[in-house]
């Protein structure tokens, strides 16, 4: 039988070690030791719990899967929708956020000006402004 290191599985998980670690020091999923001391998850019991975390019961909260790690919760300010886009804005804390999206997102999230909403951002380049 395969067995996986903690980061192993949270690769598999789509979570980070920290989160399966905790996962694994509270039980929730069944690891042992191997020679060298490091915990491993039989692969049986590692399909199982993926299961489990698949239908919802991995998460200790309501917040869904995303590998975005900047997040800002705030509150919306302004939403303007066009026959195709969507460009609404948030204020969180200082921050001011403008997302441009399709307006059927908008519409299904049902996003209006004065509603809690996160917003969450993941960039591949990095900008430069000029102090």
């Amino acid at each position: 039988m395969q067995s996986y290191t903690i980061g192993q599985a949270a690769r598999l998980l789509g979570v980070s070690p920290d989160t399966a670690r905790r996962w694994a020091d509270a039980g929730r999923v069944a690891t042992h030791r191997d020679e060298s001391g490091r915990r491993l998850i039989d692969g049986r019991d590692l399909a199982a719990f993926s299961i489990e975390v698949g239908q919802g019961g991995g998460s200790e909260d309501d917040t869904s899967y995303t590998s975005a790690r900047n997040a800002f919760p705030g509150i919306v300010t302004a939403v303007k929708l066009g026959d195709v886009a969507a460009q609404v804005e948030i204020q969180a804390g200082p921050h001011r956020l403008v997302s441009l999206l399709t307006r059927e997102a908008v519409e299904e999230l049902g996003l209006e000006v004065g509603m809690q909403a996160t917003a969450r951002v993941k960039s591949t380049s990095v900008h430069i402004d000029r102090v």
